[in-house]
């Protein structure tokens, strides 16, 4: 299988990806149907912190990262790099040398279904990570792979140029054919969700506006008014 470095994506254009900023993984991945989500393996090193912007991705072999050193040169600013690998391993593929250049390209952050090292390091730096595992393991340098090759990083579909959010409640893949109509259809639910704020601040309850008393009733949920009435009616019931 050939192995290669396509040097030139197609990026999405930075007023799209502005728009996408004001947005948070949760609502992207239910507005475009609940597709695209990472799996939960992968856990932020940092708190407070969102990242959006085109993927780069890196094809490894596990436990080797020269394909990262790699996908360095072809990285602009903006961008987030996505790792994966060819086989199961979680050595630290990354540290805190690599995140400095990564830093010096403009790169926003990073996302890697294996591991990384010099964590401390690397929150000094302030750099976000969405990563598999911690691990002071080292790597070879010596297995070519892909930069910005289709790939599948935790679970979802990952094709260089796609659009990656990553927050404190996950990491989300948008489609470039999706793009337009995911925004749209994200803005429409913040809209709707405040909505519900209102008629959550009104008084009124989830059960009445969210229509799910029928739902309770079909599920066959007994309602008791007390404790002590509820012991009794069980009581009545044994005796009969």
């Amino acid at each position: 299988m050939e192995k290669y470095v396509v040097k030139n994506i197609t990026r999405p254009h930075a007023t799209l990806i502005e728009e996408y900023k004001k947005l948070d993984v949760s609502t992207v991945y239910e507005a475009q149907g609940k597709i695209g989500l990472m799996n939960n393996s992968l856990k932020p090193i940092l708190e407070k912190t969102l990242v959006c912007g085109p993927a780069v991705t890196a094809v490894c072999h596990a436990g080797d990262n020269l394909m990262i050193h790699a996908a360095i040169e072809v990285c602009k600013p903006g961008d987030v790099l996505v790792i994966t690998t060819v086989g199961e391993g979680v050595a630290g593929m990354i540290g805190e040398l690599i995140v400095s250049a990564l830093i010096k390209r403009g790169v926003q952050g990073v996302i890697i279904d294996s591991g990384i090292r010099d964590v401390a390091q690397i929150r000094e730096l302030g750099f976000p990570i969405w990563t598999r595992a911690v691990l002071s393991q080292g790597t070879t340098k010596t297995r070519g792979g892909w930069v910005n090759a289709p790939t599948v990083c935790a679970g979802a579909s990952v094709d260089p140029g796609d659009l990656i959010i990553a927050d404190e409640d996950g990491v989300v893949v948008v489609k470039k054919e999706d793009f337009q109509s995911t925004l749209e259809l994200s803005k429409q639910r913040l809209q709707k969700e405040e909505g519900t704020k209102q008629k959550i601040t009104r008084g009124e309850l989830s059960l009445d506006f969210y229509n799910l008393r029928p739902t309770l009733e079909k599920e066959q949920v007994v309602y008791y008014e007390d404790e002590f009435k509820k012991k009794c009616l069980k009581s009545n019931e044994l005796n009969v």
